[in-house]
């Protein structure tokens, strides 16, 4: 191996290392990051990085290190350029709103653990967000486990109040 290749490798490797800094770090580490512009880290690592194992590949292949950079810069550009398309699209990705206590009000569910009446609490598992939560149910009156239940009221995150819902029996045509 040449010094130039083994110049090159040293810095395809200080890319990578950057990148990954960036990718453990964050905005932390991002020193040269300019709101979103074209000059971020993972721009910077995705440049350097292309440029010394693009360069280091040429060097060893043609034996010439004159044309090495010329063949860095072709494979570096468009790697920033990838960089910061994917980096872009990453940070203004859209995303669902957070849930919160009032999206648990209308919401059906499950009672896991059978709710006493008054002021005793039992356990209920409902879908919020599409993901199951359990939450402690209050109810007026007692729920046996497996009821289906409908959520009338979240006083809190962690507690909903719950009613109990129509169970209608299929096998038996007219009666609830």
């Amino acid at each position: 191996m040449e010094t130039a290749t083994a110049i090159y490798l040293a810095i395809g490797a200080v890319g990578v290392v950057v990148l990954a800094l960036s990718l453990l770090g964050g905005e932390l580490l991002s020193i040269l990051h300019v709101g979103d512009g074209p000059v971020s880290l993972e721009v910077v690592a995705g440049f350097v990085g292309a440029f010394g194992f693009a360069s280091a590949i040429m060097a060893e292949l043609s034996g010439r290190a004159v044309l090495a950079p010329v063949a860095g810069l072709a494979a570096a550009v468009p790697t920033a350029w990838l960089a910061l398309r994917l980096g872009r699209a990453a940070r203004t990705m859209p995303t669902d709103a957070t849930p919160r206590r009032q999206d648990l009000v209308g919401a059906l569910g499950v009672i896991v653990t059978a709710v006493p009446s008054g002021t005793g609490y039992g356990e209920v598992r409902v879908l919020l967000g599409g993901q199951p939560v359990k939450l402690y149910a209050r109810a007026e009156h007692p729920i046996p486990a497996g009821a289906q239940v409908f959520v009338v009221e979240a006083p809190s995150d962690t507690s909903v109040v719950v009613e109990q819902t129509l169970q209608i029996d299929p096998h038996t045509p007219g009666k609830a």
